[in-house]
């Protein structure tokens, strides 16, 4: 038994549960051969007192590793190492046995419009990184989250839960979704008018594959949404880029492609249009839903981050307006608690969504059950209100000191204007290379934005979004100050 204590090492300080440590380390001692193939293993009570451990954590660890098929536990004699034990020993098919380099090139054909599409890189190993505009992980209600789906397996229809269910997602958390809807965006819907997506990309992915087809004629802003740009061309759809002003889209201009072109589809960004955070005036929205009725296109209304707004009570989406099915509402939850919660919803008249839904089907069969009915609890319990007024409060704190920051310590070098709401500033550089900056900031160990995911096919506007909302004021005015010193 003494053998055990030495082969059997437990570190307490450590973050992995000790069960799975012992759990762990029986396997790796199986499979060096100390412990053979039959061998009786101590009792839980024995194995326990010699660990300094409680039995019950034996228990456990002996339970995982029998579940796994490392041990064998006989009734009245005792657990034992399994004869037959859960390792794959592969034949080689080949003339050798020796690995083999695979080669890179595809030999294959595939559509090499994908190969190079842009991204941009959200995560760094760098210390301080100005994002793009993402709401702080710290603040999450992370461990609520975490509560709520595991209660979920004290139910007694825990089991149900892991079945193949709704591809529309799971209807308590739709539910719960479209009372929240109704209650603060005005949006007259049920949970039939809402599909659950991984994400607001997906939905949009979703929305523009169902309404177009290759050829169609397709609006989107200029700047605009990278993404949404590749994403049409992928389609292999018309683009017509149309600017943007103080007051958003320049309907004029949308107006005029319409009465050109059969317009299919328009994507807009009407509440902090991505990437200036500017917001479109109340005219600009009622008249571009009658164009949509006089020239019978879909709008596609990507309100990515409605929950955040600070100078006043913010206008309704024009999906609340809209008494003619035109828009297709896009939401996510990804903004208002974390990038990794990755749950989003799709919006429009029922017969839409079952359309959407049945192309999602092909994508993804379903969501991720568990978060969503884990989150339809925090809403219920009303944790998500509670997380987004106090991450309201804090973001606006942060915003106000990072501008102030901005033009104390940085000036005329650069110029932005102060959003109303959002996680981020739309800054534009004043006689400085934005991409030399962001090498000088990098090599100092601030990431920033070189500004080329903004730009346009014809346009380099030399700006990036600057997001505030994941950093804290110290953190602002560290990132600032390596940026005054790149400067």
């Amino acid at each position: 038994m003494t053998s055990f204590q030495d082969i059997l090492n437990i570190d307490r300080s450590a973050n992995v549960p000790i069960y799975l440590q012992l759990t762990n380390a029986v396997i790796r001692q199986i499979r060096s051969g100390r412990l053979r193939r039959g061998l009786k293993l101590p009792g839980s009570r024995s194995l326990a007192e010699r660990l300094s451990v409680n039995r019950m954590t034996v228990v456990a660890a002996y339970d995982e590793l029998q579940a796994q098929g490392w041990i064998e536990q006989k009734p009245r004699k005792g657990s034992f190492v399994s004869d037959e034990l859960p390792e794959l020993m592969p034949k080689s098919i080949g003339e050798s046995d020796l690995v083999q380099k695979v080669s890179d090139s595809i030999p294959f054909e595939v559509d090499k419009n994908l190969i190079g599409v842009s991204h941009i890189k959200f995560a760094s190993g760098r210390r301080l990184v100005i994002d793009d505009g993402f709401p702080d992980p710290r603040l999450a209600p992370v461990d609520e989250l975490t509560r709520s789906m595991r209660g979920l397996s004290k139910t007694p229809a825990y089991k149900k839960y892991l079945l193949y269910g709704d591809t529309k997602g799971n209807g308590q958390l739709r539910e719960v979704l479209a009372n929240y809807l109704n209650d603060t965006r005005g949006m007259p819907v049920r949970p039939d008018n809402l599909l659950l997506t991984r994400g607001a990309t997906m939905g949009i992915y979703i929305a523009a594959r169902v309404i177009t087809k290759p050829g169609d004629h397709v609006i989107m802003s200029k700047p605009g949404f990278r993404f949404v740009r590749e994403l049409f061309q992928q389609l292999q759809l018309n683009i017509h880029e149309v600017s943007v002003d103080k007051y958003g889209l320049d309907i004029e201009d949308v107006e005029r492609i319409c009465k050109r072109e059969n317009t299919a589809l328009i994507y807009t960004v009407p509440h902090h249009h991505f990437p200036t955070t500017v917001t479109m005036s109340p005219e600009r929205r009622i008249r571009l839903l009658e164009l949509a009725q006089d020239y019978n296109f879909a709008i596609v209304e990507d309100d990515y981050d409605y929950d955040f707004h600070y100078a006043s009570t913010p206008m309704l989406p024009m999906a609340s307006i809209d008494r003619y099915g035109s828009v297709v509402y896009i939401g996510t939850l990804t903004k208002t608690l974390a990038p990794a919660v990755r749950v989003g919803f799709l919006s429009g008249v029922e017969k839409f969504v079952d359309a959407a839904t049945s192309y999602r089907r092909l994508l993804d069969f379903q969501g991720d059950t568990l978060l969503e009915l884990g989150l339809a609890q925090l809403y219920r319990d009303g944790v998500v209100e509670k997380h987004i007024k106090k991450s309201l409060k804090i973001y606006k704190q942060r915003r106000d000191h990072f501008c102030e920051l901005l033009k104390n310590e940085l000036g005329d070098k650069l110029s932005f204007t102060i959003p109303n709401g959002g996680m981020s500033v739309w800054t534009k550089f004043n006689d400085i290379n934005l991409k030399k900056l962001s090498e000088k900031a990098g090599k100092k160990g601030l990431a920033i934005s070189d500004g080329s995911y903004y730009d346009s096919v014809d346009q380099q506007y030399n700006a990036a979004r600057m997001g505030f909302a994941s950093l804290d004021l110290a953190e602002q005015e560290q990132a600032v100050k390596i940026l005054k010193s790149c400067i």
